[in-house]
């Protein structure tokens, strides 16, 4: 059940028991988040008067009307268990993706590291919303935290580069999956790149970072749906210089505060908001540039549909007016292949199969997993693409990907059904068993 709450009740240091909405798909502010003024002010600004606030996703407990006063220190301890168990739940994702227990099969290797990836994306949530509610990032936390992402996703890398979030977490998390998807590819150009891990690892911290300066502007500036005035462009285009001021608030390195604020600067000094060029701006932000663009163009967005990791690849490579870093952008399609890891190809021989990994020297013929086909063992069944029957013809349109993943998505599902009568019926025939066994030892002499 939906709450209307009008902006006259927006008053500083209210929370609201479940997020605040501008509509169906855009938090305004996260549950527990107090109100500012500087919120109320460009709300007003942007002429929104009416909000929505979901009953049903209130923290529960005896939480009637949707707006309440706070004590501030009882806040304080809500958000610091609710760090925490960000912290723990990540911690035990990771110890049961490295821990194999769930790497017996494929998928069950997919579904555990799609399980760290979530994790990770929470983490990097409870970091924007620390820092937007209580101006604070504790580096040296962050520093451990992203040391552990450049380990998982060098060990990871075929299964991480295959997660893509769904529509609805984009429109939800717009920053955080964002600064998510920039860093896993930033990370894995830094691992081809051959990067000391010091240096991976503050280069995974500005990434995560990168848009933080978002968190000082109206978040209708950067979700809207609609086409955005010349003066708004302005206003978006302070986000590195407002990521930079914060970061040197807080004291980061300077290493990492150059590349948040030049992540958007072009090797031709076309970009901005300094007009550098290629020999001015810093590695981190180089990279960052390749990791970040490559990611919109594969994002959908509510101004645009996303194309595919294809077409993205091929864009980047052509390098129009020299955008980018020639070396990073090799280190892209090494990292990835033309056929980017995930998509799904249609091969000279007839038949379909999803990329599922690199080959180390030659980009264009990567490794692909046959789609409804297996080994021996059970195990899917991988080629090496070549310029013959195994040779890419084309990538599938995202009609005919959904089609395949549809087809999948079923297939999966009557397997997942078939192990789960197998097991019933064997533990149903060992019950049996045990049961006879059971009756046979009974002394009878008694009946006789």
């Amino acid at each position: 059940m939906s709450t209307k709450v009008n902006i006259n009740a927006l008053k500083p240091d209210l929370t609201f028991k479940s997020d605040l909405m501008l509509d169906e798909n855009f938090i305004l502010l996260p549950v527990a988040v107090p109100v500012t003024e500087s919120l109320t002010k460009a709300l007003n600004e942007w002429n929104f008067t009416e909000f929505r606030c979901n009953a049903e996703m209130s923290l529960g407990g005896d939480m009637g009307l949707p707006i309440q006063k706070v004590d501030k220190s009882k806040q304080e301890i809500a958000k610091i268990q609710a760090e925490e168990k960000v912290k723990n739940s990540l911690k035990h994702a990771l110890e049961q993706a490295n821990s194999g227990k769930f790497a017996n099969t494929e998928r069950s290797r997919l579904e555990s590291v799609q399980a760290v990836y979530n994790e990770y994306m929470n983490y990097i949530n409870s970091v924007y919303t620390d820092y937007a509610t209580r101006k604070k990032i504790n580096y040296q936390e962050l520093s451990d935290t992203v040391k552990d992402l450049c380990i998982f996703i060098k060990d990871n890398k075929r299964y991480v580069l295959r997660i893509t979030p769904s529509a609805e977490q984009r429109s939800k998390n717009f920053l955080v999956i964002h600064s998510m998807r920039s860093t896993v590819l930033a990370i894995t150009l830094g691992l081809e790149l051959h990067i000391a891990i010091s240096k991976l690892i503050e280069l995974g911290i500005t990434s995560i970072l990168h848009e933080i300066g978002m968190l000082r502007l109206p978040p209708q500036l950067y979700m809207s749906n609609r086409k955005l005035t010349n003066s708004e462009r302005t206003q978006i285009s302070t986000h590195p210089l407002l990521g930079c001021a914060i970061l040197k608030e807080l004291n980061f390195p300077l290493s990492i505060q150059l590349g948040v604020l030049e992540h958007h600067e072009k090797e031709n000094g076309k970009g901005y908001p300094q007009h550098l060029t290629g020999e001015k701006i810093s590695n981190y932000a180089k990279i960052i540039a390749v990791a970040c663009s490559f990611e919109a163009i594969t994002a959908p967005r509510l101004y645009k549909t996303a194309r595919t990791t294809f077409d993205a690849m091929i864009e980047m490579l052509k390098n129009e007016n020299q955008q980018y870093d020639p070396t990073v952008i090799k280190a892209l399609l090494f990292s990835l292949s033309l056929f980017p890891i995930g998509a799904f190809v249609y091969l000279q021989n007839g038949k379909i199969a999803i990329v599922s990994d690199v080959s180390p020297n030659n980009p264009k013929n990567p490794i692909v997993q046959l789609i409804n086909e297996t080994e021996p063992d059970g195990s899917p069944k991988t080629v090496q693409t070549d310029n013959n029957l195994n040779k890419i013809v084309r990538v599938l349109t995202k009609e005919e990907q959904a089609d395949v993943q549809k087809t999948l998505d079923l297939q999966r599902k009557i397997t997942n059904q078939t192990a789960e009568l197998t097991n019933a019926l064997e533990t149903a025939k060992a019950n049996e068993t045990k049961d006879e066994q059971g009756f046979s030892s009974v002394d009878l002499s008694e009946f006789n």
